[in-house]
């Protein structure tokens, strides 16, 4: 510690702090109009400045660090003299006959910012209307850089740029035009740290600063940013990055800075409707709930409690989802109950359960910063998990090593030692040859093999038959790069891997993960940090709601029927069944066949988002009844929703959300819900006591809900609502006293001293081009849109991205004889849609991407019935399509976007 003397009184602070830093903890004001403590200090303001006994002249305390002795003084009148004279030499470029605000409007006692000081006439040249979040009025600039820097620094896009010097800088975007023609990827950053308002969020122009701040975590992907969110009026006006957050560190994304206004969309469902003859009704909720009970029992009298199948929501809190399986389970008597984890995740869960015994992330995102190399496979992490994209690209500008394997040149590929553009559906095979190699070349961990790890022996025969060189042409790389690509992720230690959908989503996507696991094992790059395998997954609670028991065969905590049973019985005072619960695919079989006869769908548009879209729309209509809850009236209920069930927001509730890297956080109200919305809990409780199973379901807060998942999950009975509010914890979090675990597998595994090396075979896809589809075709989502657009496609992000694409290589489409924004036909063995063409330099020739945010486009009517052998997710991520011009002459051309991210990249890796 260094002891200090500050304005007469003695202070101790840890080494390291500086003068800036050690005034602020003691509440002692300071203006430092050019600090953000996200950023490097650069005293470029220097209104910081403070007096050092003995010192010849005053130093400014932003970049000057502590020193034991150090006697500080902070308000003479020198200094504050000093302070007028600098903060006079910052206005001289807004000064035109006068300044343009008083020196008086900034308090000696220090000021966070001047976006409220008066600086006179607008520059209509200085101004830049163009972006639908972020104003600009480079008028208000006092060039302290923040913008430049938090945009180099944290989100690494560099759009912002420094011209000329002295007298004539001028800060502009990287296009020299707007910002909205720029590479900015609408993250900000930007706005959050400028000072004066020269950037600033547009929201706040149109409804007013926020009246009221409230912590909560982001709706959007399984990174789990915390924001704070403005409110005025019972509106959301603003959404910043909570400063502290562990996750994200004080930045977010486009979708979670800016994608709120959906809460206020015109086309929201607000009461509960029921369909009679085909029309929707408007009901109150004692008339939906007694409707919904009536028939639920009525057709589980007839034909048995595994007639009706639930399904639980990623988009829901972990109280939400685990009264939903409880739901299923005490008050239907069935197992079949599942959620979206299905169509994402699963393979993860599965693969990284049966070697390593826990079926999630291995280590935590804090890790990026102390891994050596990173291992990227099948995930555009820059545009479907920016947070975590921009953490990896700014230690990789730090010199850590980059391994990217993804068909198509994401943006990460550009910064990558190693960029293996495989064909798609050949997982498998390449990381065999990436076994291969460290095998061959003896890049393996010999004391981890020797005493964690077992089936070496076999391994080493098996692996040799997949040679580089065996596999290169197979896989479409080269085999000198799969084997540069192992040397560095074995001797890059610790290397750190994050995989996608672009892994999981295959006939092989459990196997393929095994193989990651493999990898891993190999080389030692398990149980310490900076290391480990980890799945980023794709919605905002999709970890939670598997986790909390919406998945047939396991119960809360991912434990077993048989290993649970016994511990919830007695916490539920009910029986579990034991009949083998169906998941969601199988749920949808047994609609075709006729033996499901009613589905209740909590926030998930299934007919949208699975597969074979055509054979999904037959199994939905086949149901003699089904419930929709949910926002907004989604595919599932236009096509044959029989009651809608209204909900509120995440915004309009309190709960817990679980993130990739098993972290509880806690989620709190921010605004009411619109009209007679409830909270998924509320309705599931309604509907249970309607059932007359009151007893079960007698909770009056999402809290009282979480006191039984602690009692029924040990891993994470040390979790409590009130150490939540100080931050969220990782399980496994045994005890109150228990701080969590980063890293997992450090000293064993939950199911012994030693993981098993897996030895796959190769199964090829059906999948394959002939001479009627030509292409591949590969599926996913983008930075502006989310998911199948719920949210997003009502916000201004429609006018990021308006539209799903077709992306091909420039060869493709000047073969095809096509245009940018020509709209073609995209047929697969499954069927067809409409799609507008973009050009994108990066795809490969023969190769081809889509995104399917909107109904309108409806991608899943090209995808197929294939799924994964161990646990049914389907095969999304490669299809054999033909692309034709249409018919007509005249085909309408329309944009392809009105923004893309820098990469001019989408992505292929997330949930559908």
């Amino acid at each position: 510690m260094l002891a200090v003397t500050i304005n007469g009184d003695r202070h101790e602070f840890v080494e390291g702090t500086s003068i800036l830093r050690a005034l602020q903890s003691l509440g002692l004001k300071v203006p430092a109009l050019c600090d953000d403590p996200r950023l490097q200090p650069i005293a470029a303001c220097r209104l910081c400045v403070v007096q050092l006994a003995g010192a010849p002249r005053p130093v400014t305390a932003c970049n000057t660090p502590l020193t034991n002795g150090m006697d500080i003084h902070t308000h003479t009148s020198e200094i504050e003299q000093l302070r007028r004279t600098n903060l006079r030499l910052l206005a001289t470029r807004h000064t035109q006959g006068e300044h343009k605000f008083s020196l008086r409007e900034l308090p000696s006692s220090g000021s966070e910012n001047l976006k409220d000081v008066s600086f006179g006439p607008v520059r209509p040249e200085l101004m830049d209307d163009s972006h639908p979040y972020i104003r600009v009025d480079m008028s208000r600039c006092i060039d302290c850089f923040r913008c430049v820097r938090i945009c180099d620094e944290i989100q690494g896009q560099f759009a912002w740029r420094i011209w000329n010097r002295g007298d004539a800088t001028r800060i502009v975007p990287d296009s020299g035009k707007t910002l909205l023609e720029s590479s900015c990827v609408s993250c900000g950053g930007c706005a959050d740290t400028c000072p004066t308002g020269a950037i600033e969020d547009k929201s706040i122009v149109t409804f007013g600063t926020p009246t009221k701040w409230t912590r909560t975590t982001c709706p959007y992907c399984g990174v789990g940013c915390e924001m704070m969110v403005g409110t005025r009026d019972n509106r959301i006006v603003q959404i910043k990055p909570a400063l502290d957050a562990f996750v994200n560190k004080g930045h977010l994304c486009v979708k979670g800075r800016y994608a709120f206004d959906f809460t206020n969309a015109a086309d929201r469902i607000t009461e509960p409707m029921i369909r009679t003859n085909g029309l929707w009704k408007k009901v109150s909720w004692a008339e939906a709930i007694a409707f919904s009970a009536e028939n639920l029992k009525r057709i589980a009298k007839t034909y048995g409690p595994d007639s009706v199948g639930v399904l639980g929501s990623a988009r829901g809190t972990n109280e939400d989802n685990y009264l939903a399986q409880k739901f299923a389970r005490v008050v239907l008597g069935t197992n079949n109950v599942d959620c979206c984890a299905r169509v994402c995740h699963a393979p993860s869960a599965a693969a990284m359960k049966a070697m390593l015994g826990t079926g999630a992330a291995t280590n935590s995102f804090d890790d990026v910063e102390q891994a050596r190399g990173f291992l990227l496979c099948g995930t555009n992490a820059t545009e479907n998990h920016p947070i975590v994209g921009a953490r990896i690209k700014q230690a990789v500008l730090r010199g850590a090593k980059l391994i990217v394997i993804d068909p198509r040149q994401i943006e990460l590929a550009r910064y990558a030692d190693v960029h293996l553009a495989l064909k798609p559906g050949t997982n498998v095979p390449l990381f065999n040859a990436m076994a291969c190699a460290i095998v061959e070349e003896k890049l393996f961990d010999e004391a981890t093999l020797r005493e964690r790890v077992s089936g070496w022996d076999e391994f080493q025969q098996f692996i040799r038959g997949f040679t580089p060189e065996k596999m290169a042409e197979f896989c479409g790389v080269d085999a000198r790069l799969v084997r540069q690509a192992a040397r560095l992720y074995a001797e890059s230690k610790p290397a750190m891997c994050f995989h996608g959908l672009g892994m999981t989503e295959h006939i092989q996507g459990t196997e393929g993960v095994m193989c990651l696991v493999n990898l891993a094992l190999l080389t030692g790059n398990f149980g310490k940090p900076g290391s480990g395998v980890n799945p980023l997954r794709g919605q905002n609670n999709v970890q939670g709601s598997a986790h909390m028991g919406c998945e047939p065969g396991n119960l809360t905590g991912f434990v077993t029927i048989d290993e649970g049973c016994t511990l919830f019985e007695e916490v539920w005072r009910a029986k579990v069944p034991k009949t083998k619960g169906l998941n969601m695919m199988e749920m949808l079989d047994a609609a075709s066949s006729g033996s499901m006869k009613a589905l209740w769908a909590i926030g998930y548009d299934v007919a949208l988002t699975n597969p074979n879209a055509h054979a999904t729309t037959q199994s939905l209509e086949s149901l003699d009844f089904v419930i929709v809850q949910d926002m907004f009236l989604n595919e599932v209920a236009r096509a044959c929703g029989s009651v809608f069930l209204p909900v509120a927001s995440s915004f309009e509730r309190e709960g817990t959300f679980m993130n990739s890297e098993r972290r509880v956080q806690r989620v709190r109200k921010a605004i009411k819900a619109p009209g007679q919305t409830k909270a998924d809990w509320e309705i599931i409780c309604d509907l249970a006591r309607a059932m007359g199973k009151a007893e079960f379901f007698d909770f009056h807060s999402p809290e009282e809900i979480w006191e039984e998942v602690r009692a029924v999950w040990k891993a994470g009975h040390g979790i409590t609502y009130e150490r939540l509010e100080h931050g969220g914890l990782q399980w496994p979090c045994p005890a109150e006293d228990h701080p969590g675990t980063t890293v997992l597998h450090a000293k064993s595994f939950t199911n012994g001293p030693r993981a098993p090396l897996k030895r796959i075979e190769f199964t090829a896809t059906e999948e394959t081009i002939s001479p009627e589809f030509p292409f591949l075709l590969n599926t996913g989502r983008t930075l502006y849109q989310f998911n199948a657009g719920t949210m997003t496609m009502r916000t201004a992000n429609a006018a990021l991205r308006p539209a799903d694409t077709l992306d091909m290589a420039p060869e493709d489409v000047r073969l095809l004889a096509l245009e940018e924004g020509e709209r073609v036909c995209v047929r697969s063995r499954h069927g067809e849609v409409v799609l507008p063409v973009r050009i994108v330099s990066a795809m490969k020739p023969g190769e081809s991407f889509a995104t399917f945010h909107t109904a309108h486009a409806f991608l899943n009517r090209l995808t197929g019935p294939a799924r994964d052998s161990i646990v049914l997710t389907p095969e999304y991520k490669v299809v054999a399509v033909r692309i034709e011009k249409l018919a007509d002459v005249n085909a309408q051309i329309i944009p392809a976007s009105a923004k893309q991210p820098t990469s001019t990249l989408t992505s292929g890796h997330t949930e559908p």
